[in-house]
């Protein structure tokens, strides 16, 4: 162990260093300022200046997201750090590991309303997995070590970490590595082998068994274990919004996203189902419906590390708390064991009836009737251009459960969006982390052009910074999702959802690119779409913007409203719902 007399300022820039962080976004001022000061010296640690901290917080996530590393963003105190409560928010939400370090004033002014002063801390304590207020220098390194395993293990999540100016300005020892103090802090990985062993039993019998993945299962790098299982033992496969390319859409098992924009094959199934394996997932609402009319025939398997989320929306029939990796490694043997055994369950039937539903109710969508480009069409053929590699980031809205549908997601860690928070704006700055974390791969973002407005300014960043991504702006003029509700819900009465960016081109999307130092490009007709795309994949030193100008009257198709019954799922408008007669 060594240690040397430093600022506080640079023990959080050493312990940075020490804990392998290599990438901060951040925006300094006058609280943080001590900490910028050693930071500028660091030859490990890259700070990126983005424009507002929301888009420090979304880019820390996109980063993290993309790496499976912890991101870390960096803000000032008062209204810099409340401008990351929204990421913060969206992190915990997602369970996105991310380390948020915020300048404070100092410990004397603490309380006395000064100048930028916020109780970031008690602001952020419902949406951190843990939040620190450092009240000495010589107490930095242990925080930072601590909020680093706190974001990265057991379910990951976001933590804060408030550092008081004078405590960064005073001298410590610094010394490395800390020894961790977290009371109480043990995440169960491994799951109890009588929990597998039911488990086992329960899916060997099962005659309508549903595997329900979700993000969990990308968290806990448990894709191939979940491809295992699946191949073991037939079982069809539903991919939640957040678990998209956690199993290969190609895969002749998977049916396809679930909930209120699902694949009716996969909404259907879970309906029908007897047995539900839910592995890392929390029985969501909008995978749900209305949540006493969800699968009302399936026994539920629920895996998952947190143990709040056993039982909170549905109760158990056997709960399972640990690792998703773990428990798959453990139920895979256990499976074949029951197989061994001659316990195996003839899914035949159910297989036939779930065909039955792919081909009567295939996913797609009409072109409009008036001309204009069909939205789904440009998805689609920007995810078949792109190709499989592609890392795709979405905002929130439409173009978000289009990106969704319409692109083949093959490999994990591929579609990154807001599920939890649903949060407009955070397509860039989120695509933006995930280039910086991932420089060799092509990052689209598919953003609306209601989110393309919130957060577009950091593309001024990415255009300093070298930060090449490219950006897709489904412009339909209007906030599609709000107006598709007031379409269907309220009598066509389009109160505030049209944007001005059809009518009067305000904001010029193209002149906006060009502005902030990237490409603009425009697409208007469906002839000229794969050639708009080539030519912004052909430039790779600069970002790039393409504002595809659709209709703005396409939906989301299937769709079951909030608050109905996954039953009654209709698979356009006017179109009957699919169960009747579906038995």
């Amino acid at each position: 162990m060594t240690e040397v007399a430093i600022t506080g300022a640079q023990a959080l820039v050493r312990s940075l260093e020490q804990v392998g962080a290599d990438v901060v976004f951040g925006i300094p001022g006058g609280a943080i300022l001590p900490a910028y000061d050693p930071l500028y010296d660091s030859t490990k640690v890259r700070h990126i200046l983005v424009r507002h901290e929301q888009g420090a917080g979304h880019a820390a996530e996109g980063y993290a997201q993309a790496s499976g590393k912890v991101g870390v963003c960096m803000a000032t105190s008062g209204p810099g750090a409340t401008n990351l409560v929204t990421p913060i928010a969206d992190a915990y939400m997602d369970s996105v590991p991310i380390v948020a370090i915020t300048g404070q004033v100092g410990r004397s002014f603490i309380g006395t309303d000064a100048f930028q002063e916020a109780d970031i801390s008690g602001i952020t304590l419902p949406i951190t997995k843990h939040n620190f207020l450092v009240q000495s220098a010589d107490d930095i390194p242990r925080a930072i070590a601590e909020a680093f395993h706190l974001a990265s293990t057991g379910r990951p999540g976001p933590v804060l970490v408030d550092l008081p100016k004078d405590v960064l300005q005073e001298s410590t020892v610094f010394a490395w590595p800390p020894r961790l103090d977290l009371p109480g802090y043990r995440p169960v990985t491994r799951p109890p082998g009588k929990q597998i062993r039911e488990a086992a039993r329960l899916i060997a019998g099962a005659r309508r068994p549903v595997l329900y993945v979700g993000g969990g299962v990308l968290k806990a790098r448990a894709t191939a274990e979940l491809r295992q299982l699946a191949e073991l033992t037939g079982i069809p496969v539903v991919t939640t919004l957040m678990a998209r390319g956690a199993f290969p859409d190609s895969h002749p098992q998977h049916l396809g996203m679930p909930g209120m924009h699902g694949s009716v094959s996969a909404v259907t199934a879970l309906q029908k189902a007897d047995l539900l394996i839910a592995l890392g997932t929390r029985f969501d609402d909008r995978v749900t419906g209305k949540l006493d009319t969800f699968a009302p025939h399936a026994a539920i398997i629920h895996a998952d590390i947190d143990p709040a989320e056993i039982g909170k929306n549905r109760v158990a029939d056997v709960p399972i708390v640990g690792d998703v990796r773990e428990v798959l490694l453990e139920l895979v043997p256990a499976m074949e064991a029951e197989f061994d055994a001659d316990h195996r369950a003839d899914l035949t039937g159910w297989w036939r009836q779930i065909d039955q539903w792919r081909e009567t109710y295939p996913l797609g969508y009409e072109e409009p009737p008036d001309g204009t480009l069909a939205p789904q069409y440009v998805i689609e053929r920007l995810g078949k251009i792109a190709g499989p590699e592609t890392i795709f980031a979405a905002g929130v809205g439409q173009h978000q459960m289009w990106a969704a549908q319409f692109i083949g997601y093959e490999n994990p860690y591929t579609w990154l969006n807001s599920g939890g928070a649903g949060t407009m704006g955070y397509a860039v700055p989120a695509a933006m982390g995930a280039k910086v974390a991932c420089p060799d791969k092509l990052v689209w973002a598919i953003d609306g052009d209601g989110c393309f407005q919130m957060t577009n300014q950091e593309l001024a960043t990415c255009a300093i910074e070298g930060i090449p991504i490219k950006v897709a702006v489904i412009n339909n003029g209007n906030l599609g999702m709000v107006r598709q509700w007031q379409t269907l819900f309220y009598s066509e009465r389009y109160s505030q959802t049209d944007l001005g960016t059809h009518k009067h081109r305000i904001p010029d999307f193209v002149k906006l690119a060009d502005a902030l130092g990237c490409v603009g490009l425009r697409c208007e007709t469906k002839a000229d779409v794969d050639a708009t795309i080539e030519k912004a994949m052909a430039i790779n030193d600069q970002p790039v913007v393409v504002d595809f100008t659709v209709g703005k009257d396409a939906m989301v198709w299937p769709m079951v409203a909030a608050g109905a019954s996954n039953d009654d799922i209709e698979a356009a408008r006017d179109i009957r719902p699919v169960y009747e007669g579906d038995e």
